[in-house]
């Protein structure tokens, strides 16, 4: 008999939660100075609408519920759903919603202006950060990530860590990194280390709601060349004989020997610009 994910398990654990699900790759973080960095790192001020991604067992949950005006919870388990609902049946600030996040609009849900929380599924993490990031995104942001996803998103330009997920975050937001969580915080463990960090939509974005996906999916083909010239690069992905990649590099101001890794999101959406459609 196939195992349904969504369905509810018929027994709880000795501590009396559901089981944990791997097959949604749950992993509860349980230490408290984790939880209220986390926390603190959404700057509330008890008059804000905050949506929290897959609560769980609500260890975050717990903090955030003195702090928020109104407080919505995204689960997908049905068990811990139910578990939620529970204890928070007498609590109207807060709700339940029992969906997948990725099918979810966000900015519908909140009804308004609102802030984003959540311990991310490392699994769905990307997909994750690009749904919170279409219009209307939260004022602030804040994720509990794989470490190596925070070093990439909050990484500058011509570092290492620095890629297609770096500028195309970057590019409509500014990521700080606020800390690092080992694995033994967490119940089970992950085999990896997590760090938070802090997503804010910045006033003047790179590039406009309309251009985003376009955007993005240049950015993927570029980096997808990284360790070639952009010379190069451009010949291959916008389909250009070598003197008209070279006139839309000098037409913006781009060395055409220069690799990828080192241009910022400013010069990705210029370069764009200046392609011919």
């Amino acid at each position: 008999m196939t195992d349904d994910p969504h369905r509810a398990p018929r027994s709880r654990s000795r501590e009396g939660f559901p089981p944990v699900r791997k097959s949604l790759g749950q992993h509860f973080l349980n230490d408290e100075r984790a939880l209220a960095k986390i926390a603190g790192a959404l700057e509330l001020t008890g008059e804000e609408t905050v949506i929290e991604i897959g609560p769980g067992r609500g260890a975050l949950t717990e903090h955030l519920v003195p702090l928020a005006k109104r407080l919505i919870l995204i689960e997908y388990d049905r068990a811990l759903a139910a578990m939620l609902r529970e204890r928070y049946a007498a609590s109207p600030a807060v709700e339940i919603v029992e969906a997948d996040v990725l099918a979810t609009e966000l900015g519908a849900l909140a009804g308004g202006p609102y802030r984003l929380v959540g311990n991310v599924p490392y699994y769905i993490t990307t997909p994750i950060l690009f749904h919170a990031l279409r219009p209307p995104r939260p004022d602030r942001a804040v994720y509990l990530v794989q470490r190596e996803v925070a070093d990439r998103l909050a990484a500058p330009p011509g570092s290492r860590a620095y890629g297609a997920l770096s500028v195309n975050v970057q590019a409509v937001a500014a990521v700080e990194f606020v800390g690092a969580v080992p694995a033994r915080a967490f119940k089970p463990p992950p085999k990896v280390e997590s760090a938070i960090v802090r997503v804010t939509p910045i006033a003047e974005p790179a590039v406009t709601p309309e251009d985003e996906s376009r955007y993005r999916t240049f950015v993927q083909s570029v980096f997808g060349m990284r360790r070639k010239q952009l010379r190069r690069i451009l010949r291959s992905v916008a389909a250009l004989d070598v003197d008209a990649a070279e006139a839309v590099l000098g037409e913006v101001g781009i060395d055409a020997e220069a690799r990828p890794e080192t241009l910022s999101p400013v010069a990705f959406a210029a370069l764009l610009r200046a392609l011919p459609r």
